[in-house]
């Protein structure tokens, strides 16, 4: 049900760093999809973390811009300014919150204060992330399992991701996925680094749920004859980051982080394979980008990746061990028709559940649909 006439749809969106701040898939998501809802007519508003930006503008590309302080440190920044944006955003004009941090989870009894509806996008599995041992590991599985009882939708990006959670918390959710970019080839010859199909391809955090020091170690002890080029870094300093880039050598190049769009895409484009280590997340950005960009892919072998490949229809998997990886190494270098084959069909695997369009279409549906329940 539409809002009433002449009544925009006002759209509070909480947990990322902010926008138009592209810093990882989070930020992407919400520029993607903010940008989509403005043409659509949506009044949205994006709470953005003060401390990453050093001009404030109220309003950018339509998209209007709360800015809420937080504390540097890592475990705690997204915490206090989800919590902070949530009191800001119950105590505004704002229909509904779309929270995208599983970190805000039990923050949901907040906008039940004002009656704003609330959905929150989980994400992936948190709180088996190597990253979040301990008490932090305690927390994002207590975050889940209290998100369901407090936000009125809970919103997975992957039809695996609704299975965990029906299985670990009896609560099902709508199923909306993470777009892909679309497909723009890249013809300015500058912005190749390495010759065409001569290395294989790593984009993501140096983080180890990612497993980049199995892939790396695997690439090493093969009798690879191609490079191994790793995009990514983590922005703080990391003794595990650290560890894989002291690794570097002639086959080995870590290039950082690459802002330039083009050149990115360049290496996606020109690679002989892309390797996705990814374990606990859901539909990843990282690999949709592989896919648009018509990307051979080797995947850890996931639910999720299984879900994206569609069981490895547009992909091949390894084991999370190295003798898996190495076997696949040899065979695909003595294959050369199989990555071929792959970068002919991958970009089939990018139906309409990854359309960016539709995905803000489903998003508006549930937003007024919690209105229409509000009414």
């Amino acid at each position: 049900m539409k809002q009433k006439e002449g009544k925009k749809l006002t759209l509070s969106i909480i947990g990322s760093r902010g926008y138009p701040y592209v810093y990882g898939g989070f930020e992407t998501f919400v520029k993607e999809l903010s940008e989509r809802l403005v043409n659509k007519d949506v009044r949205v508003i994006v709470y953005c973390q003060k401390n990453l930006f050093s001009t404030f503008p109220k309003q950018v590309n339509g998209v209007e811009l709360v800015y809420i302080p937080t504390l540097p440190y890592k475990s705690l920044n997204q915490i206090i300014h989800c919590f902070f944006s949530i009191i800001h955003a119950t105590f505004s004009k704002t229909d509904v919150l779309l929270v995208v941090n599983l970190a805000a989870g039990p923050m949901g009894w907040i906008p039940k204060l004002s009656g704003k509806k609330t959905m929150i996008n989980v994400d992936g599995l948190e709180w088996l992330r190597p990253k979040w041992k301990g008490f932090g590991s305690k927390y994002f599985y207590y975050a889940a399992k209290i998100a369901v009882k407090l936000y009125d939708q809970i919103i997975t990006d992957a039809d695996a991701m609704r299975d965990v959670y029906l299985k670990e918390f009896k609560t099902d959710s709508k199923v909306i996925a993470y777009g892909a970019p679309k497909f723009s080839e890249v013809t300015d010859q500058d912005k190749l680094i390495y010759p065409s199909n001569s290395y294989y391809l790593i984009v993501g955090r140096l983080i180890p749920d990612n497993n980049a020091d199995l892939i790396i170690s695997a690439f090493l002890k093969s009798n690879s004859i191609k490079k191994l080029i790793v995009v990514g870094d983590v922005p703080y300093k990391d003794e595990y980051a650290l560890s894989l880039k002291k690794l570097q050598n002639d086959r080995l190049i870590f290039t950082g982080y690459i802002k330039d769009q083009q050149q990115l895409m360049a290496l996606y484009q020109n690679c002989f394979m892309y390797l996705h280590g990814h374990k606990f997340g859901g539909t990843n950005p990282a690999m949709l980008k592989a896919m648009s960009n018509h990307c051979a892919i080797l995947a850890l072998n996931t639910k999720f990746n299984q879900e994206m490949l569609n069981n490895g229809a547009f992909g091949l998997f390894f084991e999370e061990d190295e003798n898996s990886l190495i076997q696949q190494f040899e065979l695909i270098e003595s294959n050369p028709a199989i990555p071929e084959n792959l970068q002919k069909v991958v970009a089939k695997g990018l139906t309409q559940k990854y359309n960016w369009d539709s995905i803000t279409d489903e998003y508006i549906k549930v937003a007024e649909n919690l209105v229409q329940k509000n009414s």
